[in-house]
Formats: structure tokens, C-alpha cells, sequence
């Protein structure tokens, strides 16, 4: 019956016991009507006349109304069940990586282009109340949106995004704690505003600094997030055999897994590593799954009651048909 973890209103269970009891007398008076039709009946014309066997079908109506009026007894008791509802309050940042190795064709058409169609699916199929900002970095980070529930100012952001050069993954990540302190201030400080989540996808290489560790890198960008309560989720999207061409020269951009892993475990987040459209697809997946909805105890009368009412019609359907009557 989907999930029953508690009850409401336990006391109407108690009413089970009545329809037992009323079950209880339907056997007793079954039996005392056998027993009363054997002792007054004439047995040489009871055998000429009687069907060769009982006929158990008409037990089965009493069967269904006892197990309907049971389940209904459930449904008055207040059955709650655990259940995926919205996430109405969260703050979620996507930081994206603009570096010019994103437009890599390792992953078709490039791993800029494949990046902007995820997004914008995720975008679409987050819960309506939560707020949303943008990110994109590259040399620098630039806020495109701030925080807000408005998707379309999001998609927006996302079908602009523009290649630059180098790559500065620390920026991004300060660039969204930032934003996200911003409007934490707004909703009463850090204590009282909902959780927060900063989502970056990148093919992992920071250039500047090249010391990950440096004060503006994405090692002490994720320790600080760590310390404000806002995990990173990272998705490093691309291969190994990833390059792009500039000025007439190829040059390799494997996708750095080992950065985008650590900088997730240094703030708490997840890791994913894609390396084409559905992987990452399946990457925004998982998280919106998990940041966009929460498990929420609530009412699970309404099956009960279904179940309770099928069953009602259906032994008074067959009371009349097999009994022709009601029991």
C-alpha cells in the first residue's frame, strides 16, 4: 500500500475488531443454519435435489466487504508514509568553465556546446521555488545571475555563455560562495536560510594560479566553502583525448579528474565525471534529484481508501450476484 510508516489516529484501528466480530457471526450463523437444514431436512430428497458440492463462491462477498471495511479502518487511522516532495526553499549556484579547452570536440559538437544543452535541462527541471544563479568563469569569473527563482534570466545566461582565456576555477568557486552569501544576508544570515549548493562543471585544469593551494585556488576556494556550509558538487566533463586548436597549433586538453575530485571532497560535495552528453545529463540527474526534492512525511490515506472502496463494490456486487442479496 505504498510505504506506511506511522499513524495519525491509531484508535480507529480499533474498529477492525468490530468488523472481525461481525465476520465472527457470519461463520456462527452459516454453521447454525447447516446444522439446523441437516436436522429437519429429509436426506433421500435433499441428496436427488442438492448440487453435488457447496458453493463456496458465496463466501467469497462477505471475504471482500471484511477485507474492505478493514483497509478502510487503515485509511480513517491517518496512514503517513515517507514521500519525494519539492525542495520550495535551497539556493543552487552553476559555476561553468569557459576556458577555451571547453571547446574540445572530444564530446560532440564540443564540450561547451554539449555543457550549455545539460544545463539548460537541468535549469528546466528544477523545483520552481528554489533560487538559481550563474557563474561563468575563465581568466576571471563573472556572476551572470544572481540567486533568484526567475529560470528564464538562467537559460538565458546559459545560451550567452562565451569561450575565453585561461582558467581561474578558484574565481568561479569564490565568485558563487559570494553570491550565495549575499543572499543568505537577505534571508537572516547563514543559521536561518535555506541550504545551499554550488554545482561546478569544468574539464578540471586550472591555469591561474597554477598552485591549486594558492590563496585565490581551488583547493583553499573549496576549504572556504567548507567553512561557510556549502558543498561543491563538481562533474568533470570531457576525455583524455581531448584538443582544441589554437593558432594553428593542437593542443592536448585531457580532462583533469583528479582537481575536480579533490576540490568535491575538500567541501563536503560529490564528485561525477562525464565524458559525453548522457553521462552528464545523467550527472545533473542525480543532483537535481537530490537537491531539488527532500523526503517528507505526509498523509498516504488516499490508496487506502481506493483499495477499500474497490473492494466494498466489488462484495456487494457479488452478494447480489451469487446471493442475491446483500450479506
Amino acid at each position: 500500500m505504498g510505504g506506511l510508516t506511522s499513524l495519525a489516529t491509531p484508535i480507529w484501528l480499533l474498529g477492525i475488531l468490530v468488523v472481525l466480530a461481525i465476520l465472527a457471526g457470519y461463520v456462527y450463523n452459516e454453521r447454525r443454519r447447516s446444522k439446523r437444514a441437516l436436522k429437519f431436512a429429509n436426506m433421500s430428497v435433499l441428496d436427488s435435489v442438492a448440487p453435488p458440492g457447496p458453493n463456496r463462491w458465496r463466501h467469497v462477498p462477505i471475504a471482500l466487504l471484511s477485507i474492505g471495511m478493514i483497509l478502510l479502518m487503515v485509511a480513517l487511522s491517518g496512514p503517513q508514509a515517507m514521500r519525494k516532495v519539492p525542495r520550495s526553499k535551497a539556493t543552487v549556484v552553476l559555476v561553468v568553465d569557459v576556458s577555451l579547452s571547453m571547446k574540445a570536440t572530444d564530446v560532440s559538437p564540443n564540450r561547451l556546446d554539449a555543457a550549455k544543452e545539460a544545463a539548460k535541462k537541468f535549469v528546466g527541471e528544477l523545483p520552481q521555488g528554489m533560487n538559481l544563479g550563474i557563474v561563468s568563469y575563465a581568466g576571471t569569473a563573472q556572476l551572470l545571475v544572481s540567486p533568484t527563482p526567475d529560470r528564464s534570466l538562467a537559460t538565458n545566461a546559459i545560451d550567452h555563455l562565451d569561450l575565453a582565456q585561461r582558467t581561474a576555477t578558484g574565481e568561479g568557486i569564490y565568485a558563487a560562495i559570494q553570491s550565495i552569501k549575499n543572499i543568505r544576508d537577505v534571508l537572516g544570515g547563514k543559521d536561518n536560510a535555506p541550504p545551499a549548493r554550488i554545482i561546478l562543471e569544468s574539464d578540471g585544469k586550472q591555469t591561474v594560479p597554477t598552485d591549486l593551494d594558492d590563496p585565490r585556488g581551488g583547493f583553499t576556494a573549496a576549504r572556504k566553502a567548507k567553512e561557510e556550509g556549502i558543498p561543491i558538487s563538481t562533474i568533470s566533463f570531457g576525455t583524455p583525448n581531448g584538443v582544441v586548436n589554437i593558432d594553428g597549433q593542437s593542443i592536448p586538453v585531457p580532462v583533469d579528474d583528479a582537481s575536480l575530485k579533490k576540490i568535491a571532497d575538500l567541501s563536503g560535495g560529490q564528485f561525477f565525471s562525464a565524458s559525453s552528453l548522457n553521462d552528464l545529463n545523467e550527472a545533473y540527474g542525480t543532483l537535481r534529484d537530490e537537491i531539488g526534492w527532500e523526503m517528507q512525511k505526509g498523509d498516504n490515506s488516499r490508496i487506502w481508501v481506493l483499495w477499500a472502496t474497490g473492494l466494498l463494490v466489488l462484495g456487494a456486487a457479488g452478494a447480489v450476484a451469487f446471493n442475491r442479496r446483500l450479506p
